[in-house]
């Protein structure tokens, strides 16, 4: 998800998409521990997006 989708999402709606991915971002973790991953570089990405979402969360609030 670019910064461009996140600026125009409410913030529930940046908190449900918040949680959605922490439980993505986990589930490839446990994944790739077991197992690894084809593409590893969806950990990364999704740990950035995750920040992004944080960032975005903290703007709003502030």
């Amino acid at each position: 998800m670019k910064q461009s989708e996140i600026v125009n999402l409410s913030k529930e709606d940046i908190l449900d998409k918040l949680s959605e991915f922490r439980k993505q971002l986990a589930e490839l973790k446990m994944t790739h521990a077991i197992s690894p991953l084809e593409n590893p570089t969806q950990i990364r990405n999704l740990r950035k997006t995750v920040a992004r979402l944080n960032t975005a969360l903290s703007n709003i609030e502030a």
